[in-house]
């Protein structure tokens, strides 16, 4: 099996490049308008939102930037497929602006940005963040009715086009082999995500000062939850190239689209992670998996189904002709990489025997 990466330069509001109903999933995570780190980006886009700013209108800027987004998400709509998935991660703007410290909802704004382009809302993911930061709370310490409530999460919002994804029988024995595990669609499936660390910020690359990204480990359990192998996932705020990575270590296609010229140059240098990324994930969870297996076992309880392709015991009809695949061979492109996929090759770790 092949998959194809793209890192593009460009601007996410315009992917007119790009042709309708070309991607099965949208992975992303935009600047976050009111927070502070991406002032001067949303001055570059809008001067509208650079002048409310400089006002202390927190309000009009607030809207400003939305507007700049909501373009964004309008292309996504196009581009997806009947049934394609839109995954957004987004974090609340708490900020002081002309003396008034207030909560800015940016994960309800794109709701109501999406809801008028006709997307399906879905249940969505609060990931908590935990901070240790001495100074994370906010106000008057100890006194009743000055202080503030810790913010220590952000959004996972799950938008889908249209119905459930119409299959083909090719698509649906594609389906049958993209299969999770059990216990992983029992933890990924959950509203609430603390497992999750954030990840490095800083950059030292000759571009800005921070990158805004997200850990791999978010677009990689979101594509395993709403795409299937040899699918096409689009980032377009590709960054650091998380969602690339992510797509390739997983046997799906992709696309990112990014305006910084040495971002898009690092995205496309950390392909080269994927195959030693998507071994280590394949090998983690089938590790796992068995570790279930021989727990539940031990305690007496049955594993009714066999998975004759990783011959292991499994819970369910549905895990039983679930593949692992990984990343067998990388060939560079002009825009980023080939990717030739296969079976795992024998674990590193020794196979815990059933009991």
């Amino acid at each position: 099996m092949r998959t194809e990466h793209r890192i593009l330069r460009g601007d996410a509001r315009d992917l007119s490049a790009l042709p309708d109903g070309s991607v099965h999933l949208v992975v992303t995570s935009p600047p976050y308008p009111l927070v502070a780190m991406w002032d001067g980006a949303f001055g570059q886009m809008s001067p509208a939102a650079a002048a409310a700013l400089g006002a202390e209108d927190a309000a009009t800027a607030f809207e400003a930037m939305h507007q700049q987004l909501d373009a964004v998400w309008a292309h996504c709509q196009r581009l997806l497929v009947d049934g394609g998935f839109l995954c957004v991660n987004i974090g609340d703007a708490a900020r002081t602006v002309g003396g008034r410290f207030a909560l800015w909802p940016n994960h309800a704004r794109i709701l109501t940005a999406a809801l008028r382009l006709g997307l399906t809302v879905l249940p969505d993911v609060l990931w908590r963040k935990p901070s240790n930061a001495p100074n994370k709370f906010m106000g008057s310490g100890m006194l009743p009715a000055g202080a503030y409530v810790t913010y220590e999460h952000e959004y996972v919002l799950i938008l889908r086009k249209g119905g459930p994804r119409e299959m083909s029988a090719a698509d649906r024995e594609r389906r049958q082999r993209s299969a999770m595990f059990w216990e992983e669609r029992n933890a990924w499936f959950s509203d609430l995500w603390s497992d999750l660390k954030g990840t490095r910020q800083e950059l030292d690359r000759g571009t800005r000062e921070r990158s805004g990204a997200f850990p791999v480990e978010l677009p990689w359990r979101l594509i395993q939850m709403y795409s299937l192998y040899e699918d096409v996932v689009l980032d377009p705020f590709a960054g650091t190239g998380s969602t690339a990575l992510a797509a390739a270590a997983s046997g799906r296609s992709s696309v990112g689209v990014e305006q910084d010229p040495a971002l898009v140059a690092l995205a496309r240098q950390r392909l080269a992670q994927a195959p030693s990324l998507g071994r280590e994930r394949a090998e983690d969870r089938l590790y796992a998996h068995r570790e279930l297996i021989s727990a539940r076992l031990r305690a007496g309880k049955e594993a009714a189904h066999h998975n004759a392709v990783l011959d292991v015991p499994v819970i369910t009809s549905q895990e039983c002709q679930l593949t692992l695949l990984v990343p067998r061979a990388l060939s560079w492109t002009e825009e980023g990489a080939t990717v030739e996929h296969g079976p795992p090759p024998p674990p590193a770790q020794a196979a815990l025997p059933f009991a």
